[in-house]
């Protein structure tokens, strides 16, 4: 398995590929040592951010304040923190 998440201290850092204006939210896959996420809101306004971000909390079960953009607020190459505590979470989902 491709190495898209760091663990620091109590947080995860996951390096995701968004794609905004899918169908539906989901996770996509590993490709390129990033997990990419289909994103269901249009790359406008900060809209896709806030739905990754919504997305990410209730796929991983923590609360969404615990989800912080750390890179990559325009751009679709992104940097999320997560609790420590989604790691098992984490793994599951993406079979690892």
């Amino acid at each position: 398995m491709e190495n898209f998440f760091q663990i620091k201290e109590d947080k995860i850092r996951v390096s995701i590929k968004a794609i905004p204006g899918a169908s539906k939210n989901e996770l996509s896959g590993i490709r390129d040592n990033r997990l990419c996420v289909r994103i269901a809101a249009a790359a406008e306004d900060g809209k896709a951010n806030s739905c990754l971000l919504e997305f990410l909390a209730k796929t991983l079960g923590c609360a969404k304040r615990d989800v912080v953009l750390e890179k990559g607020e325009k751009s679709r190459l992104k940097v999320v923190a997560v609790p420590a505590a989604c790691g098992g979470r984490l793994k599951e989902i993406t079979g690892g």
